[in-house]
């Protein structure tokens, strides 16, 4: 059996960071989806808000690093909770628990950029001020495109 979702939106509001008893870090935070089709009759695109669980590392993660609006693509398993509420009625609620989160958006350099300015993932040395473009570190060269013809 396969119970795994993926879904990419944006944080309704800043990742809720908390520990269990036994201090273990808990984050919830809520996605705003959009969903692919506007309907039959062209009406306005709907979204969903749909609530996420991430726990550990996964957890402190996200706490650091998403605040509200942030686009985040986050995958896990789909998982409903059953609970009865203060007046004795029985609810049920569904939420992804996420195992992985990844970033959906570049980070902006600073808030004058454009939306898609591209920040390289890497944060350790700029390469880019190296005198010779072909010469990386790790013994690693750039490939000229002059042959044209692949290597395989």
């Amino acid at each position: 059996m396969l119970n795994h979702i993926t879904i990419m939106g944006r944080l309704t509001r800043d990742p809720e960071l908390r520990y269990t008893q036994s201090q273990i870090p808990v984050a919830s935070f809520t996605l705003a989806v959009d969903r692919d089709y506007s309907g039959r009759d062209g009406g306005e695109r709907q979204t969903d808000f749909i609530d996420c669980v991430a726990w550990r590392s996964t957890a402190e993660f996200i706490s650091k690093y998403f605040q509200k609006g942030s686009m985040a693509v986050a995958s896990g398993r789909l998982q409903l909770r059953d609970w009865t509420d203060k007046e004795g009625n029985k609810r049920r609620n569904a939420e992804v628990v996420v195992d992985n989160i990844y970033f959906g958006e570049s980070k902006r350099r600073d808030s004058e950029s454009a939306p898609n300015t591209f920040t390289p993932p890497y944060s350790g040395n700029d390469y880019s001020s190296q005198s010779s473009p072909s010469s990386l570190p790790g013994g690693f060269e750039e490939l000229s495109d002059d042959d044209g013809e692949l290597p395989f």
